[in-house]
């Protein structure tokens, strides 16, 4: 699947502390509701004990998010903090297990689904910033990411006769078929479901023993004969060709190629996620409340000490760390937010940007084109690595968020391309090594303060950049460097609130008073 701004990098629109665990859940959810044609009694939920999820599957909102989307709803939806109510009145009971699996992914969630018609398993993975893929269904290999409209079709026999026959009568552009023990199943991927003329055809032609249909759950479709310009920030170099365009223009390039878009369609996509971010920095200035949560309001009173000029004079950075907090707070408060790159990281590249741009008095549309070129920036990082913390550390997440803003400030500053693209590298480079240790599994402590740090630095990067510092390292070497750096570091750094301070004594005490209620054990 080739990545798309915004389907892997900037979004989704959601609630919850972390889209790898909340949006990724939900999105998997939804996809096993779909299995059972939204019948439901039953459900086994399974972890792998020596995963990540054994431990933060709560506290960070998988099974909220699962709740959710077995119940159909979106990720943004204001239900979610009770869907573990909403599910028992729906009548479906919900088992969670930990057991020795040994998956080799670390957020891997193993589904047994159950009506009175009979059952199915699904196992899927949480790839980082709210993508998935269902790898297995039924005892069936498949590679299933939401991106497509997927007709299943179970046969006992005759897969290769159904999938010619599919072909003929139909535009797919893909089929399928996977074989396992219990049979064959035809999988078809397309613009739109197997019309039901089609399949009435194949039941009288074929043994067609069941047919499910598997919506998508991504907001940017995948296509047949799909291509883009570029891959990686060298293969983009050499595609400008030293035509100078700034960033944003390639990146509007890329996606335009990628959905299926015009340009302008990609800008005013871009435009109301600005919107939706400046709606949700003035609800955290206004003040948030949640129950199951660390932190209280802290931006209220910065605000009130930068208006006072009581504060360090820091310039435009003092407004960055009043937006990025004012958004982490919405988002443990449960408050809609933009995973950018992911929940965790949620506030570093938005607040950043809009800091800078209310300073300098920019149009949203500006904003818009700064905010894809951090995209296109993420995209090289998705293609080589990844923005899960779970396989990478913190340097996936809030390392990620710094070298995207870095560029977008430059793009703000109207900074040339090859000083976007050194302040990107320079920011990330200074994040190597970074840790995720989340305090009681919640995303809030240490991660409101290394959002701030990570804007931090794209500031100082993008600065730098536009001073023509010498970045050396080219990106997409730096971005290699970080994935191995990353992969290596020990698990119990990587997500799992079994190291750094989330094994402090004080960590220990603050997880024992959490009240854990309003994320639905």
């Amino acid at each position: 699947m080739l990545i798309s701004i915004f389907n892997d990098v900037i979004g989704p629109v959601m609630r919850g502390p972390s889209s790898s665990h909340c949006a990724a859940a939900l999105r998997i959810g939804r996809l096993a509701r779909d299995l059972m044609d939204g019948n439901l009694d039953e459900v086994l939920l399974q972890f792998d004990r020596h995963g990540a999820l054994a431990r933060t599957h709560f506290s960070q909102g998988s099974d909220m998010g699962l709740r959710g989307g077995l119940l159909g709803w979106d990720a943004d939806d204001e239900r979610l903090p009770n869907a573990a109510h909403a599910l028992r009145e729906a009548g479906v009971e919900i088992r969670i297990e930990a057991t020795d699996l040994r998956d080799p992914h670390p957020n891997t969630y193993r589904l047994t689904l159950r009506n009175a018609a009979g059952s199915h398993t699904l196992r899927a993975i949480s790839t980082g910033g709210g993508m998935v893929e269902v790898v297995d269904i039924d005892g069936f290999s498949v590679s299933i990411a939401g991106d497509y409209f997927e007709t299943l079709i179970r046969t006992d026999r005759d897969g290769a006769l159904i999938a010619a026959r599919v072909a003929d009568l139909f535009e797919p552009d893909e089929v399928l078929t996977h074989e396992s023990e219990s049979g064959e199943l035809v999988e078809v991927k397309a613009q739109q479901f197997l019309p039901e003329s089609v399949l009435e055809l194949l039941r009288s032609e074929f043994s067609v023993r069941a047919v499910h249909r598997l919506r998508p759950v991504l907001p940017v479709l995948s296509r047949k004969n799909m291509q883009v310009p570029f891959h990686s920030c060298g293969e983009m170099l050499r595609y400008d060709a030293d035509r100078g365009r700034p960033l944003s223009a390639l990146a509007i390039e890329y996606e335009s190629a990628r959905g299926n878009l015009s340009h302008e369609e990609v800008v005013s996509r871009m435009v109301e996620l600005i919107r939706l971010w400046r709606r949700s920095v003035r609800q955290g200035i206004e003040g948030t409340r949640y129950e199951d949560r660390i932190l209280g309001q802290q931006c209220g009173r910065f605000q009130e000490l930068m208006d006072e000029r009581t504060l360090i004079d820091a310039g435009v950075l003092n407004r960055i760390v009043l937006y990025v907090s004012a958004l982490m707070e919405v988002k443990s408060a449960m408050g809609v937010i933009v995973a950018a790159p992911t929940a965790g990281a949620c506030a570093t590249l938005p607040g950043a940007c809009l800091a800078v741009s209310d300073e300098l008095g920019l149009e949203d549309e500006a904003v818009a084109r700064a905010m894809l070129a951090a995209g296109l920036v993420g995209v090289f990082i998705a293609y080589r690595s990844t923005f899960a913390a779970e396989v990478a550390g913190c340097q996936a997440e809030c390392g990620s968020a710094a070298c995207m803003a870095a560029a977008a400030l430059v793009e703000l500053a109207g900074g040339t391309l090859s000083q976007s693209l050194a302040a990107a590298s320079m920011a990330l480079q200074n994040s190597l090594g970074m840790i995720c240790d989340p305090v009681a599994g919640r995303v809030e402590v240490p991660c409101l303060g290394k959002n701030v740090m990570a804007a931090s630095n794209a500031l100082a990067c993008a600065n730098m950049a536009l001073a023509d510092y010498d970045p050396v390292i080219p990106l997409d070497e730096v971005i290699d460097a970080a994935d191995q750096v990353g992969r290596s570091l020990p698990c119990e750094l990587r997500c799992t609130a079994l190291g750094g301070l989330a094994t402090t004594p004080t960590a220990r005490q603050i997880e024992s008073q959490l009240p854990g209620r309003c994320l639905n054990r």
